[in-house]
């Protein structure tokens, strides 16, 4: 009983299995490793940073709002989008509310005059001028 390897028409012209598909996965691989971290870390670190503290509804068509605005180059103006809703979530009142040049961080109270009822207020956006 002599056992014989199978015969290989491969090993026998000395063709052997391809591995394109390593150096492209390699190289996706670092890039898009890479590229993850850059952005986790860009995005991490806004130029502008707003935050919403609180909001009263001072009378039927006015909504206080205080924010606070913090942004990395304290000599550009800034521009605040701020936004008033009223229970169905429809938008009753908006306006841009500029900060000048000067600290880094804001604190501000600022009305939102509203056309009916509102019962909530956001800080939209911030963004420079």
């Amino acid at each position: 009983m002599n056992a014989e390897p199978e015969f290989s028409f491969n090993e026998r012209y000395g063709i052997k299995p391809e591995r394109a598909w390593l150096a492209p996965a390699i190289f996706f691989g670092i890039v898009g490793t890479a590229w993850i971290i850059w952005a986790g870390l860009h995005h991490a670190n806004p130029e502008i940073r707003s935050e919403l503290i609180s909001f009263s509804v001072t009378s039927e068509k006015e909504i206080s709002i205080r924010y606070s605005m913090t942004r990395a180059d304290p000599a550009r103006p800034i521009l605040c989008t701020l936004v008033a809703r009223d229970f169905d979530k429809n938008v009753v009142g908006q306006i841009d509310d500029p900060i000048e040049p000067g600290k880094s961080s804001v604190t501000r109270i600022t009305a939102i005059p509203t056309r009916s009822a509102a019962v909530t207020a956001t800080v939209a956006r911030c963004r420079l001028a």
